[in-house]
C-alpha cells in the first residue's frame, strides 16, 4: 500500500520506514521531538529537511503511527481498525512528501485533504474492498 502511494506521487523509488507502537512510546516521540506532551495518532519524520546532510535522496524518512489512537479514532469515525491505519499511513507518507496542513497556508491544507481523497479513494478500493 505504501508503495502504490509512492508510485501515484512520483516517488517509486523513495523508501521509508513504517513503525506501529503504542500510547505510551507515540506520546513521548511527540513530547521529545514535537513538545506536545499528549499521544497523536500519526507522526512523521522526514529526512530530507533541517540540517542533516549526506541522506541518500531517495530515503523519505519514518512514519510512526500508535495503534492504540487509531483504534479510538476508527471505533469513533465507525470504520475499521484496517482502514484507520491505512489512513494514517497516508497522512504521514504526505507529510513526508512535503504536504502540510498545520504550519502551512490554508491553501497547503486544502492541498493536502485533495491529495489524501483522491489517494484514499484508490486504497480503499485497492486494499480495502471497500
Amino acid at each position: 500500500m505504501a508503495q502504490t502511494i509512492l508510485n501515484d506521487s512520483g516517488c517509486p523509488e523513495a523508501e521509508l520506514s513504517v513503525l506501529i507502537v503504542g500510547d505510551e512510546e507515540i506520546h513521548e516521540l511527540n513530547r521529545d521531538y514535537l513538545q506536545k506532551d499528549r499521544p497523536t495518532n500519526v507522526i512523521s519524520f522526514a529526512m530530507q529537511e533541517g540540517e542533516i546532510t549526506g541522506v541518500p535522496g531517495n530515503l523519505l524518512g519514518d512514519v510512526v503511527i500508535s495503534a492504540d489512537t487509531a483504534a479510538r479514532d476508527a471505533v469513533e469515525a465507525g470504520q475499521s481498525f484496517e482502514s484507520e491505519l491505512y489512513f494514517l499511513l497516508l497522512h504521514g507518507i504526505l507529510h513526508l512528501l512535503g504536504y502540510d496542513h498545520e504550519r502551512g497556508t490554508e491553501e497547503e491544507a486544502l492541498q493536502m485533504e485533495q491529495r489524501e481523497r483522491e489517494l484514499f479513494a484508490r486504497i480503499r478500493a485497492d486494499f480495502l474492498d471497500v
